[in-house]
């Protein structure tokens, strides 16, 4: 790897960028320490700053995904067809169940709309980069690229913030997104914003949602 390779690599690596610059900020200060004690001991004491924030972020990071990097998403290579509206009754909203066996949602992000599959087997909720243009969802600068598994293979994707989600009456402020080239033109909704609602069921062919505080159908 040359050295454009390689600042392009930790470009895209903003955590492990920051790991490395804070190494040798504290690597310097140590040497620095012999003729400059003073300021020695301070350029060390900014580098190990930076090694505990890298940590501290490299932590939230993980924790706010929940789990592993293996984002299995199956509905990608399914059709759109028959695609009947949910609908909101109590509080609640109501999916039926497609023809293709699978429940899909009209969903606003940041006010754009699109078709999302409601996938349970999904840890994050996925958008095409199409989506993520339109939405203007942009990737979080000290965020770590992930790798997603998907029907082509696995593919690079970025991680992102929505600053809301909506469809019947739920809405979801500052959702975690993956902005995932696999998907095509396709996005899906995972488990990260089903956890966040009061309680989800499937009974016969629809897909019910409660969420905490029912918002106002669009």
């Amino acid at each position: 790897m040359d050295f454009p390779e390689l600042l392009s690599f930790l470009a895209s690596q903003p955590l492990l960028a920051l790991a490395m610059a804070a190494i040798f900020v504290t690597v310097l200060g140590g040497l620095l320490r012999g003729p400059l004690p003073l300021f020695g001991g301070f350029v060390r004491g900014l580098g190990n700053l930076g090694l505990v924030a890298a940590l501290l972020l490299t932590v939230a990071q993980a924790t706010r995904l929940t789990s592993g990097m293996d984002f299995a998403l199956p509905g990608l290579e399914l059709p759109e067809i028959g695609l009947s509206r949910q609908s909101v009754s109590g509080g609640e909203t109501r999916v039926p169940m497609k023809p293709d066996g699978h429940f899909w949602v009209r969903a606003m992000i940041n006010g754009v709309e699109g078709d999302f599959l409601v996938d349970t087997g999904a840890t994050l909720t996925a958008i095409s980069p199409r989506m993520a243009t339109a939405a203007e969802v942009r990737a979080q600068p000290l965020r770590q690229n992930i790798a997603m598994r998907t029907a082509n293979g696995t593919v690079a994707a970025q991680l992102g913030t929505v600053d809301e989600l909506r469809f019947g009456s739920v809405v979801a402020r500052q959702l975690d997104v993956v902005v995932a080239p696999g998907l095509g033109d396709q996005n899906v909704i995972g488990m990260n914003l089903l956890s966040r609602l009061a309680s989800w069921r499937v009974e016969g062919r629809t897909l019910i949602l409660v969420p905490h505080h029912p918002q106002p159908a669009a």
